[in-house]
């Protein structure tokens, strides 16, 4: 396959980038505690410096996956799949979410929200970066919206962030995980002032799991 027939593959969303993709429970948020298949998909420019998948980075050290093989993939282990990154807004996800829905599944999505929205998308986590700010129209659409706690400023730019979505969206303060001794003390005296938060924490590292 030559570089212009992947590209087209690529923008068609017949193939992605995968870098991971495994069965394990949801670690952080609403859904906490669930049973959920991952597919981490290669690709982002947000540039977190303290993101904790940096080499989720750059989508060419990934291999090309067929996206309904995937799908059916992680259908045949379970019906709750989250689509995670990188930044899988990056991928037009119209191919691999069909054939997810069309094997009964229900799709999450963990996103910065700086890419326009693709596919069929059942629960979004919008966890905005400084670095890229969501598009307008995802705002919106969140139903859970998870600020990641590295500094006194974030909470800050936390209520700013929670000022852009809608009522019905559920508000997550979650730590920087290098800094949660530091900062878990800080957001819990910041959801006591302001209770409409709620704390996030990465469960999965507790439990030792992916």
């Amino acid at each position: 396959m030559n570089s212009e027939e992947k590209n087209i593959l690529l923008q068609e969303g017949k193939m992605l980038p995968v870098m991971e993709h495994f069965y394990t429970l949801q670690g952080e948020g609403a859904h906490t505690g669930k049973a959920a298949y991952f597919i981490r998909l290669g690709g982002c420019d947000v540039g977190c410096h303290w993101c904790d998948v940096k080499e989720s980075w750059n989508p060419d050290l990934h291999p090309l996956m067929n996206a309904e093989e995937i799908a059916e993939t992680a259908a045949a282990h379970c019906k709750t799949i989250v689509l995670t990154g990188g930044e899988p807004l990056m991928w037009n996800l119209d191919i691999l979410t069909s054939r997810l829905k069309s094997l009964g599944c229900t799709i999450h999505i963990e996103t910065s929200g700086a890419y326009p929205m693709s596919g069929q998308l059942d629960w979004i986590t919008l966890s905005p970066k400084k670095t890229g700010l969501p598009k307008e129209e995802i705002y919106q659409k969140a139903h859970e919206l998870k600020v990641i706690i590295f500094n006194q400023h974030d909470f800050i730019f936390a209520e700013e962030q929670a000022a852009r979505v809608s009522e019905s969206c559920k508000l997550y303060l979650q730590s920087e995980w290098s800094k949660r001794d530091e900062m878990y003390p800080k957001i819990t005296d910041f959801i006591l002032a302001h209770p409409r938060w709620q704390a996030s924490v990465q469960t999965h590292k507790y439990l030792n799991i992916p």
